[in-house]
């Protein structure tokens, strides 16, 4: 982090934008993090509060209180955190996450999620993938869904499986709970988007709205029964695709969502005493890009999620 500079812009310096001439004078610094810091005030030219933009002059003098480098982007390693590895050798890791915990932070500094616990027990993967933030898991899940996360351990694993995902060779399987009977699997196709109105939730696109999104992306799940109660049913869901609250939103739209999501229906959570969705990412399924040899990992239903299933059985 850059603390406390005065710089006085010299004749090279003359014409570059603010944000231009803070990166050129510090590589370690991002322009977003430049035009970060000049936005907060914490940038004066002259003195005086400034644009990003603007066009400096030979002379100029600069002071800056606080800057960001990209170092300082990088996640930390929390050893407070748990991590819960179902399998691990020299090429990959798959790690059971919890409910409640994201899986890698958004901004330099937070804590609490599954990268601070990684790093705290692999700190030779930080930085694995090229994103400080996001280093070596190669997917993610919600912050509201436990189970499985990959993680590569070497460059070329983290490749690999990168090219497994988008070449749809890993089989992702999830066990959900959702309001209402159903009897039956089906296949679900829809496009998807942020919501105009609701970015942080995502919306099936119909004819309707189509006009009002941006970048629909396509989303394809398939479920099965795998026990059906009253009010309710447990699936098996696998998804072809990856797209953001992928099951959560298509489910919804069929008019069975999620117990225990308060984005996209009604909870039902406060019967179970659940402070989470039903949703567990439960099975991945593929060929070990070094060995070849075929995985088929597995993480066991949390013991709350077990514990509503017990009460749905006991009627």
């Amino acid at each position: 982090m850059i603390r406390d500079v005065q710089l006085i812009v010299d004749a090279a310096g003359a014409g570059l934008r603010l944000d231009r001439w803070l990166v050129a004078q510090f590589p370690a610094v991002a322009r977003a993090q430049a035009e970060e810091a000049v936005v907060a005030g914490a940038v004066l030219v002259n003195g005086r509060r400034a644009a990003k933009g603007l066009a400096l002059a030979a002379g100029d003098a600069i002071q800056i209180f606080q800057c960001l480098e990209k170092s300082d982007f990088a996640a930390v390693p929390d050893a407070a955190l748990p991590l819960s590895v179902v399998y691990g050798d020299d090429y990959l890791l798959a790690c059971d996450k919890p409910a409640g915990m994201p899986v890698h932070p958004q901004r330099a500094g937070e804590t609490g999620t599954l990268v601070n616990a990684l790093l705290a027990q692999y700190p030779e993967l930080a930085g694995l993938g090229g994103d400080t933030l996001f280093p070596a898991f190669v997917h993610r899940i919600d912050t509201g869904t436990s189970g499985l996360v990959l993680a590569a351990r070497t460059p070329p694993v983290y490749d690999a499986l990168r090219a497994l995902f988008r070449a749809r060779q890993i089989h992702k399987a999830y066990l959900a709970l959702v309001h209402g009977r159903l009897v039956r699997g089906a296949q679900l196709e829809d496009e998807l988007a942020h919501h105009p109105a609701h970015p942080e939730r995502m919306t099936v696109v119909t004819k309707r709205n189509r006009a009002k999104v941006r970048k629909p992306m396509r989303a394809v799940t398939q479920y099965a029964v795998a026990e059906a109660f009253d009010d309710f049913t447990l699936l098996r869901v696998v998804i072809e695709t990856g797209v953001t609250h992928q099951i959560r939103c298509q489910l919804a739209a069929l008019g069975h969502a999620v117990v225990g999501d308060t984005i996209y229906g009604l909870t039902g959570a406060e019967a179970f005493g659940l402070e989470r969705h039903f949703l567990h990412a439960a099975r991945l399924v593929f060929e070990h890009p070094i060995t070849g040899a075929q995985l088929s990992l597995e993480a066991p239903l949390p013991p709350e999620l077990e514990a509503v299933l017990k009460r749905l059985r006991a009627g």
